[in-house]
């Protein structure tokens, strides 16, 4: 299995990117899907999470201006991030507890994460 991020970019203050991450490979469900981020000298923090049935986690940093979602069929999880701001520059790195098939418990995955810059 594999998660394969995008949509990172530079960016200036106020403007928009949308982050996607696709799993790939033996999936056969998937539990939580989220985003984190980490900056310089930072540890990595949660930014967002979306439960299998729909239930949504957001830091309060980034609450009303990101949007997480989920497509269960194509397994990908997308972040929608509005009105950004300098300090919501880092690498962002999706999350996945999914399930390999023939596995009877659930593994973590990470994305191999996107630089999000924003400039002011």
């Amino acid at each position: 299995v594999q998660l394969q991020a995008s949509g990172g970019g530079l960016v200036q203050v106020g403007g928009s990117l949308r982050l996607s991450c696709a799993a790939s490979g033996s999936v056969a469900g998937i539990n939580a899907m989220s985003w984190y981020r980490q900056a310089p000298g930072k540890q990595r923090e949660l930014v967002a999470e979306i439960t299998s049935g729909g239930n949504l986690n957001y830091a309060d940093s980034v609450k009303g201006r990101f949007i997480i979602s989920r497509d269960n069929a194509k397994n990908i999880v997308d972040l929608q991030m509005n009105s950004l701001k300098p300090e919501d520059t880092a690498v962002y790195y999706c999350n996945m507890d999914l399930y390999q098939r023939y596995r009877m418990r659930p593994d973590d995955y990470w994305g191999q994460g996107t630089q999000v810059t924003v400039s002011s």
